[in-house]
């Protein structure tokens, strides 16, 4: 099979558009009122992994319906007037998907150079969420 693009490449051209906060550049912004960090990993990295505190679980597979005010899924966190700092485990699926959400029109939109990997391999501050079951 022959594709016309690869998935490397989809992630570069998100990269060249979108901003990539530095591991340093987001730590300073955590905790801030007018920042959520959004966590787009599955809830099973989620749970086994732990997530960035105070970020908001938001799957990827869902996140576009979420962020849209005309889609019955739309959730009323990306209605506020924040800057919204999403983050992966590696950035491939943030910077993707913050440059899908830039494209629709959500401003402020960023990601984690590295993704939650690099932030917790840095030391950065990690939540454990509550197991459903």
């Amino acid at each position: 099979m022959t594709l016309n693009i690869s998935s490397k490449q989809l992630v570069q051209e998100a990269s060249a558009k979108i901003k990539t906060l530095s591991l340093e550049e987001a730590k300073l912004l955590l905790g801030k009122p007018d920042v959520q960090f959004v966590d787009i990993r599955d809830v099973r990295e989620l749970q086994q992994e732990g997530t960035i505190p105070g970020a908001f679980h938001a799957p990827r597979g869902m996140l576009e319906f979420w962020v849209d005010p005309d889609s019955p899924y739309f959730k009323p966190v990306f209605g506020e007037a924040k800057q919204f700092v999403f983050f992966c485990r590696s950035a491939s699926r943030s910077a993707l998907a913050s440059a899908a959400l830039q494209d629709m029109g959500l401003k402020n939109v960023a990601h984690i150079a590295g993704g939650y990997s690099a932030w917790k391999e840095s030391g950065g501050d990690i939540a454990t969420p509550e197991k459903s079951l």
